[in-house]
């Protein structure tokens, strides 16, 4: 028992973010984990169209997920240099979101640093113009990926547990963990994992379960931003603060803040979309 525990407690310092080297280009777990989550939302998501018989054309998830990840990039980098890092964007903008040096030459330098709500709102403005411009509706068409998401969102959480970074909070309970990144040499939540299945798993379950019985467009996306942040909220009790902000409001932390925002969307989302006139299940 007290080897697994060893084990368990000193497993981040046992695995290695890069994937593998192709001479000065490393291929890192966390990026390959995007392409995973992405692979995820698209299979599942044609599982549905052909399951349930939807009105969708063949190319219209790979089209739609590609407008998708543009907002994913440029909303996740965008949100995480507004929300948690506005003095670099003020000085430096053009640096801070373009991930290249040109000090000396033009080097890749790589992205630090990404907001899971900002990319929430990279999403919803890339789908909305996306179903602009194939003359769809939003609601419908944002729901459509909407149960896939979570598990799809499983793998970044992954990922981030691989990297070693969003760590937890210092604790004395076995199932803390030994992050080499931390500040410290305490045990602490591994936090990543707790989003992995929650924000992953369970609302997976969730809204996979209640797909077809849908009462109206909007509720699936409605339920989801509120769930999500319900859940991430508590969670966040147990996770690090980024060192540079703390607690910004009454104690609590940006993502606690972002996630009340994000319920408050959620549960506005489905009393509005609920008085749209049009069919009801």
């Amino acid at each position: 028992m007290d080897t697994l525990v060893y084990w368990w407690q000193h497993l981040p310092s046992r695995m290695d973010p890069v994937l593998f080297s192709v001479g000065g280009f490393a291929i890192r777990w966390y990026g390959l984990m995007y392409i995973i989550a992405f692979a995820v939302v698209y299979l599942l998501t044609r599982y549905r169209i052909s399951n349930e018989k939807l009105p969708y054309s063949t190319s219209f998830t790979g089209d739609a997920l590609t407008w998708a990840m543009v907002g994913v990039l440029v909303g996740g980098r965008l949100g995480y240099l507004l929300f948690y890092s506005f003095p670099e964007f003020i000085s430096n903008p053009l640096g801070s979101i373009i991930p290249l040096n040109f000090s000396g030459g033009c080097t890749f330098s790589g992205i630090a640093g990404m907001s899971y709500h900002g990319g929430v709102i990279g999403v919803i403005i890339a789908i909305w113009l996306f179903a602009r411009s194939r003359s769809t509706g939003f609601l419908t068409t944002i729901d459509l990926f909407i149960p896939a998401l979570p598990l799809g969102y499983l793998f970044g959480r992954l990922g981030n547990f691989i990297n070693g970074e969003l760590y937890g909070r210092v604790t004395d309970a076995a199932v803390g963990m030994y992050f080499p990144l931390a500040p410290g040499s305490g045990l602490r939540h591994p936090s990543q994992l707790y989003e992995a299945f929650f924000e992953g798993v369970v609302l997976f379950l969730l809204l996979w379960s209640v797909k077809q019985r849908s009462p109206y467009p909007g509720f699936l996306s409605g339920l989801y931003l509120f769930g999500y942040g319900f859940v991430r909220f508590f969670i966040e009790y147990v996770r690090e603060p980024d060192a540079h902000l703390g607690f910004v409001l009454m104690g609590l932390s940006m993502g606690q803040v972002l996630c009340v925002a994000m319920m408050i969307a959620g549960a506005g989302i489905l009393w509005y979309c609920r008085t749209l006139p049009g069919p009801k299940k």
